[in-house]
């Protein structure tokens, strides 16, 4: 996904548009961790840019979008860009400890 959300509308209020744009992102996110894994996948993986245009995105973790969306919300903003991409990840496996 890769979208500019505007957030000014003549009949929708500011705090209707935050409100169904983090519905949509996370609709997105839990329509894609739901598609059948490829072989040798362990679990879907998301690479995140963010920012108040496309031009100034900056790589984000997954789970400080929300804290992003508020402070877009914060400086009133009238436009944000994300980019969210999927793709499969393995989990790496710990290497054992030995205890001599």
């Amino acid at each position: 996904m890769r979208k500019t959300f505007i957030l000014k509308h003549p009949k929708i209020k500011i705090d209707r548009l935050f409100e169904s744009t983090r519905y949509e992102l996370k609709k997105y996110i839990k329509r894609e961790r739901g598609k059948t894994l490829p072989e040798g996948a362990d679990f879907w993986d998301f690479d995140c840019r963010f920012g108040d245009t496309e031009q100034e995105a900056k790589v984000i973790h997954l789970g400080d979008i929300a804290k992003h969306i508020t402070d877009v919300q914060e400086r009133g903003l009238e436009s944000f860009y994300i980019e969210i991409l999927v793709k499969p990840a393995s989990r790496k496996k710990k290497p054992k400890e030995t205890i001599t």
